[in-house]
């Protein structure tokens, strides 16, 4: 499966960037010509590769769809794991913040409706495929000159933990994170993507992050003021949940989700209302999704096809 002396075959150009358990180079295959990227995973010298973590790799290998990138290689040598991955141009934070300037933060409505589109097919395979991506975020989200937007960081998240602490000083988000998932719930599902999906298409619209929390209890006070603190009523067995204690809880009545999006049209709101469920099993699947009204302008567009 990983080759031990494939390094050879590519040459490494300039880093790219420092993640949470890995670096990041362009990268050249030498024979091909071809630029790639180059995940270094820095390996426990004791340890070394996870066992988890090579299988996990090798189900990314088998992922093949225009909305995910491309897994091409996996050289495995002593100290390290090298991925080398389809080059992408940017990823959506850094897309994001170039409109900023221009805009205010938000993005164009159609260009929201595309990059949605294309999430979320992504998503709907990689579920089809029993696979959960678990870490989705704007800086996980690959676009390229083509304006086609696709998932990186596939089966990482899951290979190596939600990444709690970090190697560099790059803080792990808790933005995007399920309130089931930060409530100490074990039992991961499809839906803690489709969270994930809802809090970045808000992002779209406005330019900032939907709940840009600190901490963990940060983070779903910001969520309860939004959406009202979840009682046994509006989510059953919700204090069953580890991390949900009673004595430090405000109640907060729920807001509507407009009067931050005002920009959002009717159907727009429909669906991330349908996205953004406490209960895990209320949110819409993808393959649901895709086929909401509010993608009609787009469905027959030619992505990356």
């Amino acid at each position: 499966m990983a080759s031990s002396n494939g390094m050879d075959r590519y040459q490494r150009l300039e880093k790219l960037g420092e993640g949470t358990y890995a670096t990041v180079y362009k990268g050249r295959n030498r024979v091909s010509q071809e630029v790639v990227a180059l995940k270094e995973i820095h390996l426990d010298a004791e340890e070394g590769a996870p066992s988890t973590a090579i299988r996990e790799i090798s189900l990314m290998k088998e992922l093949k769809h225009p909305n995910i990138m491309r897994l091409m290689d996996v050289i495995h040598t002593e100290n390290k794991l090298v991925l080398v991955f389809e080059y992408m141009d940017q990823d959506l934070k850094k897309y994001m913040d170039a409109h900023a300037k221009a805009t205010h933060g938000a993005l164009d409505l159609l260009t929201i409706k595309k990059f949605m589109f294309q999430l979320l097919r992504g998503i709907a395979y990689c579920h089809e495929n029993r696979v959960l991506h678990r870490d989705l975020k704007p800086q996980n989200l690959l676009i390229n000159k083509r304006g086609e937007l696709k998932l990186g960081d596939f089966g990482l998240a899951r290979a190596f933990g939600i990444p709690v602490n970090t190697f560099s000083n790059e803080v792990v988000t808790l933005w995007y994170r399920a309130p089931d998932v930060l409530l100490g719930s074990r039992m991961y599902s499809t839906s803690i993507d489709i969270w994930s999906a809802g809090c970045i298409m808000a992002e779209m619209y406005t330019g900032r992050p939907l709940f840009p929390g600190t901490t963990n209890d940060d983070q779903l006070q910001r969520i309860f003021r939004m959406m009202g603190t979840p009682t046994e009523q509006t989510w059953p067995n919700v204090s069953q949940l580890p991390e949900y204690n009673k004595a430090n809880q405000q109640y907060y009545p729920p807001q509507t989700i407009f009067q931050i999006l005002t920009n959002i049209d009717p159907l727009g709101l429909d669906l991330l209302n349908r996205m953004l469920q406490y209960q895990p099993q209320l949110r819409i699947p993808a393959k649901e999704a895709l086929n909401h009204s509010y993608f009609d302008q787009v469905r027959n567009l030619p992505f990356g096809e």
